[in-house]
């Protein structure tokens, strides 16, 4: 066998070796849109109350609809790579790098809009924000609605404790009042509301109101998914990154 036969042989295997890691990786990113095509899913289904928070709020309504669009296009992008890959077609390949590429531009501007926006979700912003803007029973306000259904949902009271609705808009409202009835303890089973006496929770005491604040009881119940989200989208970008790189090595390796 002459070198140059060789040579070719070596090409093709190592075109082939090529077009099968990419095939691999771009199976990866159609499993990653079908995570989140499913988390899209499960939070606009979700029965246990996450659902009206989601709802009540219109930035988190907003990114539901992003996670189901995104996982869309991650789903339709490993269908586009693993048929391009497998066919070795020239414009399938071109076209799958140019909108792999958009996105990882589009995940990356997301990461540094968050990083640049990271004060808006310190304690101090939301307590100064619920002092400014909760008014109680007001559920047709989207602010006051969004944290009835939080305080409701996880049991909690204020951002860091009941003490935060001193000297806020809420006790302007309704002076006689030191915590909203969101934040009453409710009975572990049905019917057993009736013996939770409101008239004490509303006049503070501590006995009947939830204690705990909103900010850790909520920090607390997605500490575990925020690190699973934040490992999850490294694995993703790396992946993407990889995946454009064999695409282009495919595109220049097919005749």
């Amino acid at each position: 066998m002459t070198a140059s036969a060789r040579g070719t042989a070596m090409d093709r295997d190592c075109l082939s070796c090529i077009k099968y890691l990419m095939f691999v990786f771009n199976f990866l990113i159609f499993l990653g849109g079908s995570f989140l095509l499913g988390v899209g899913v499960w939070v606009l289904v979700d029965p246990t109350g996450f659902k009206e928070i989601v709802a009540a709020n219109p930035l988190l309504f907003t990114g539901v609809y992003i996670i189901l669009a995104m996982g869309g296009m991650l789903f339709l992008l490993g269908f586009l790579g693993c048929c391009g890959a497998i066919r070795e077609n020239k414009c399938l390949l071109m076209f799958f790098f140019m909108l792999i590429l958009v996105i990882f531009l589009a995940e990356l501007a997301a990461a540094i809009l968050a990083f640049i926006f990271r004060e808006h979700l310190t304690r101090e912003y939301f307590t100064k924000e619920l002092k400014r803007h909760y008014q109680g029973y007001n559920n047709t306000d989207v602010f006051t609605g969004t944290w009835n259904a939080i305080m409701n949902t996880f049991d909690c009271c204020g951002v860091n404790s009941p003490v935060d609705f001193e000297e806020s808009l809420f006790r302007l409202i309704n002076p006689n009042e030191m915590v909203p009835a969101a934040c009453c303890r409710r009975g572990s089973h049905p019917g057993d509301s009736a013996y939770i006496p409101q008239e004490e929770c509303l006049m503070g005491n501590m006995l009947f109101r939830n204690n705990k604040g909103c900010y850790s009881a909520v920090v607390d119940y997605f500490e575990l998914y925020i690190y699973v989200a934040g490992a999850l989208a490294i694995v993703v970008l790396t992946i993407e990154l990889f995946a454009m790189v064999f695409a282009m090595c495919l595109f220049r390796g097919i005749q």
